[in-house]
């Protein structure tokens, strides 16, 4: 999980600066996406923070 983890938080960092970078362009369907997937893998990497700990438990 751990692995994964990182996977998911890299694609949260990299959705909140494609939505910096749409808004710049003002570019509407990739601001709603690009915030979409920030908060979704933003939030999954929070949760799993929170209820497993980091570093997790083995």
């Amino acid at each position: 999980m751990n692995l994964l983890m990182v996977i998911f938080g890299l694609v949260g960092i990299f959705a909140a600066i494609g939505t910096v970078q749409a808004i710049k362009e003002r570019n509407i369907i990739s601001i709603v996406f690009n915030f979409g997937a920030f908060v979704v893998f933003g939030g999954f990497t929070v949760a799993t923070i929170v209820t497993q700990g980091y570093p997790p438990s083995l």
